[in-house]
């Protein structure tokens, strides 16, 4: 799930009609005033007083600052980003940070971006997917 180009209220309520027991964020840099609503302290907070669910920050999990920034300013296509991405995690062995059992309970990654299409939080997914199986993604 993203946040960006969504209300506090549509993000919330999304969550809480999935589900939702844990949200996993996985961006590097959480504490931005851009982020609004989904700043790590005051996410942290919602979630448990709306929706009674636990905050996690993976930040591990994220691309660098670097290849993230070559992405945004448009110096890196999304394959590219895509492929240096998987390289990054694989190295990092980031399916080591995580086990099936932390998605025992209903769980959702956090990162910024709305669309799945283009988002690292998809790939995460898709590499989980590839050492463990039966992984499945909704993407809200």
């Amino acid at each position: 799930m993203g946040f960006t180009q969504r209300t506090a209220a549509s993000f919330f309520t999304t969550l809480e009609q999935a589900g939702i027991e844990r949200l996993v964020d996985v961006r590097r840099h959480n504490t931005s005033q851009l982020a609004g609503f989904a700043k790590r302290d005051d996410l942290a907070w919602f979630l448990d007083r709306i929706l009674g669910a636990e905050y996690v920050h993976r930040p591990e999990a994220a691309p660098t600052s670097e290849l993230l920034a070559s992405w945004r300013a448009g110096d890196l296509a999304w394959e590219d980003f895509a492929t240096s991405y998987r390289d990054q995690i694989a190295t990092d062995r980031i399916d080591d940070l995580f086990s099936p059992d932390d998605f025992a309970r209903p769980t959702v990654l956090l990162c910024s971006e709305r669309d799945p299409d283009h988002c690292h939080r998809r790939l995460l997914v898709e590499h989980l997917d590839a050492h463990w199986g039966d992984v499945a993604a909704h993407h809200l």
